[in-house]
């Protein structure tokens, strides 16, 4: 049986969706005939919330653990003293020593293996001194991933695969400057041309991936739903009280948000007996939504709840208990929160179309450099007949209305999606594995 290393720095218990993708690597390669052993960090969940990112973990030791689906190596993580004065601190003391002591780890870390991620490379380069593996795969980000994979397929002759949830340098959501932006581009340009495969999630990665490796070519391997966990859930019915409006992960800079509860609010003055719920799950700005409706949409406050980030299991549990689900407009590129929708068999709305407020949000925030015409969610949901696409405020307060009235007459709002099966985390599985069988 092949073995394949897997460097992966986001895993569970971590809540990410970077996470489960790794995750659910080790889960089914064996099944296809790949033995995966998995080396990340250890991971506390103090916070519940970003903190947990930066929060030491319990031992300095390795934990290992073996079952049935592979071998998982957990290295221990030590927070470097930007993190600490962080967690101490607070986020408003010290922020400029603390963004010096950052991009100091941020640039030497590729040349040195230091800083708290450098365990990884450590443990990796320890286990490879006394086991044999077959390929190797980093999944970034953290793309010095890709440059611990890179030294250590060069030392032990292992050929290794680049697998890219985001693009690097020309992640457009992040917020790094021009000149850090420039030096992730010779970075990338420098590691990533002796990977053996380069692989992404999505057509929009795959063409600006394309950009920077013209000669490589790019494997498209899409997040997917959880198969497994959908199962544990089918036999969860809709709560037939109140009616429910879900959206869970990251609000970007580009999304409507402050709209999409002006809304809300638009439907509930104009009907001001009716009773519903809008749900926000692990969402990293509460404080955010919390002032938007103390400052503006007052009337909101007894029909909004916020929830802190959940397992997945967990979270997918909550969410099948829900009516319909939330999904902002990505545009150009897939994200991952459509396909644990699709997976729920619960009615999508996606956010908005052609909204002019939403509109100006996207001229200012939203940034790639591809022209293109691919809009995949809208695609998908067509194709599955999994929700509505929503064009703007005045349809999304008539969907709401519509909504409203099937779940006072029927208790329930029904999903007639079909076709969701191509979309399972399983079967991206297998393409994997046969990437490594197929390695000389």
């Amino acid at each position: 049986m092949k073995k394949l290393l897997i460097l992966a720095y986001d895993y569970p218990p971590y809540v990410s969706v970077g996470a489960i993708r790794p995750y659910n690597w080790q889960r089914y390669l064996k099944e296809y005939g790949v033995e995966p052993i998995v080396i990340t960090r250890q991971w506390a969940n103090h916070y519940g919330n970003n903190l947990d990112y930066i929060s030491a973990s319990e031992t300095r030791d390795v934990i290992e653990e073996k079952n049935d689906l592979g071998i998982t190596y957990r290295t221990p993580y030590r927070p470097n003293l930007s993190n600490r004065l962080l967690l101490k601190y607070g986020e408003s003391r010290f922020k400029l020593i603390r963004k010096i002591i950052s991009g100091f780890y941020e640039f030497v870390q590729y040349i040195f293996p230091i800083g708290p991620k450098s365990e990884l490379y450590s443990f990796a380069r320890k286990y490879l001194k006394e086991n044999k593996v077959d390929a190797i795969i980093a999944t970034g980000d953290p793309f010095v991933l890709f440059s611990y994979a890179n030294k250590l397929g060069k030392e032990f002759n292992i050929p290794w695969f680049a697998d890219y949830r985001d693009p690097w340098s020309q992640n457009f959501s992040s917020k790094k400057g021009f000149f850090q932006r420039k030096l992730d581009l010779i970075l990338e340009r420098k590691i990533v041309k002796s990977s053996a495969k380069i692989i992404t999630v999505d057509k929009l990665f795959e063409l600006k991936i394309q950009k920077i490796f013209p000669e490589k070519k790019i494997l498209i391997q899409p997040n997917g739903f959880d198969e497994d966990e959908m199962k544990k859930v089918v036999s969860i019915t809709q709560n037939a009280d109140i009616l429910t409006f879900s959206f869970i992960g990251t609000i970007y800079r580009w999304h409507p948000i402050e709209q999409l509860l002006k809304d809300f609010s638009t439907f509930q003055l104009n009907n001001p007996n009716s009773q519903f719920r809008l749900k926000f799950y692990g969402i990293n700005c509460p404080e955010k939504i919390e002032h938007l409706l103390i400052d503006h949409f007052p009337n909101l406050k007894n029909h909004v709840h916020i929830y802190p980030k959940l397992p997945n299991g967990e979270l997918l549990m909550e969410l099948a208990a829900d009516h319909v689900l939330i999904l902002f407009n990505y545009y150009n590129f897939t994200g991952t929160k459509i396909y644990d929708y699709l997976g729920l068999k619960r009615k999508i709305i996606m956010c908005y179309k052609n909204s002019t407020e939403a509109n100006v949000l996207k001229d200012r925030y939203y940034f790639h450099s591809i022209e293109t015409d691919i809009l995949p969610q809208i695609d998908i949901i067509n194709e599955t007949n999994s929700g509505i696409i929503v064009q703007n405020s005045i349809h999304l307060i008539e969907i709401i209305g519509e909504l409203y009235n099937e779940f006072q007459t029927n208790k329930c709002i029904a999903c007639e999606s079909n076709g969701i099966e191509k979309y399972s985390r399983k079967i991206q599985v297998q393409n994997l594995a046969q990437l490594v069988k197929n390695l000389k």
